[in-house]
């Protein structure tokens, strides 16, 4: 068995409750298993909060407070820890966000927009500012600062193995002006062919295919279960149930034979960048 891995609780607010909760827990004798015995969560979960990967929600710090006899700390810690792991995001994002840290792999599919790790700041700036447009300029300018520093992944020693799946449409909506539009597509290309990512293109005449309605990205992990994540305009779900998890990954699998082989796909985002330089509709 390998060595286990302790969590680092001064890493941030999530890995210290993380921590926390494996010290109790081990103080009072319980295997995960055990601790997860009457609450709505499983297993997998549960060893998420502890790695400080994902935030303890309030119905299982309830669970966690009389399993542990901890008197309400975590119930009264749950509101920090979701607001220091917020960060500019939407809280049903917070999870992903976190999470996306931690992936071996990502598979995006965006049937709109283009995915928040390849966006650039004026791209990222249109998109918040089209949902949110009563927004003042700091409120815009957080968002949008979060979105562009979750792309910092790339710089890393070991990123994580990432596929994106655009709908053309996506490439081809002027949402900036032609200068804009051609830095979002060279600075697409640039993070595919820099970082060894695949990216394909649903091409616009496809009739019909899996995923033809919203946003959906899956992550694996060296040692936690797979993930989906879906979004919709305000909301979005997290997925862990593992025969859910497996028929979207399978769908994924059907739309990535629906879309453009890589090289094909990424001459065509080359092609429309080319065609915004030249202010060509």
């Amino acid at each position: 068995m390998p060595p286990r891995k302790d969590t680092d609780a001064s890493a941030s607010v999530p890995a210290f409750y993380g921590a926390e909760l494996r010290f109790k827990r081990e103080a009072a004798g319980l295997t995960l298993e055990r601790l997860a015995e009457g609450s709505y969560r499983g297993v997998p979960f549960l060893s998420q909060i502890e790695r400080g990967e994902r935030r303890m929600p309030f119905d299982l710090a309830q669970h966690v407070d009389a399993k542990l006899g901890t008197d309400g700390f975590f119930q009264r810690r749950c509101e920090d820890a979701r607001k220091a792991r917020q960060e500019g995001h939407a809280e049903y994002f917070a999870d992903v966000v976190e999470m996306e840290r931690f992936a071996e792999s990502i598979e995006d599919w965006a049937p709109m927009i283009v995915p928040g790790l390849l966006q650039t700041p004026a791209y990222a700036r249109a998109i918040v500012r089209a949902a949110m447009p009563r927004a003042s300029v700091d409120e815009v300018e957080k968002k949008v600062a979060a979105r562009v520093k979750r792309g910092d992944l790339f710089q890393r020693e070991s990123p994580p193995e990432f596929w994106a799946i655009l709908d053309e449409s996506a490439i081809r909506r002027r949402i900036l002006p032609p200068e804009g539009m051609t830095e979002l597509l060279e600075h697409i290309a640039e993070v595919v062919r820099g970082t060894r990512s695949i990216l394909q293109i649903v091409p616009e005449t496809t009739a019909a295919h899996p995923f033809m309605m919203g946003m959906t990205r899956a992550m694996t992990f060296a040692d936690a279960p797979p993930v989906v994540y879906t979004e919709s305009l305000h909301s979005g779900q997290l997925i862990d149930f593992p025969p859910l998890v497996k028929q979207y990954r399978a769908s994924y699998d059907l739309l990535r034979a629906a879309a453009l082989p890589p090289e094909a796909s990424l001459a065509m985002v080359e092609d429309a960048a080319e065609e915004h330089r030249n202010d060509k509709p």
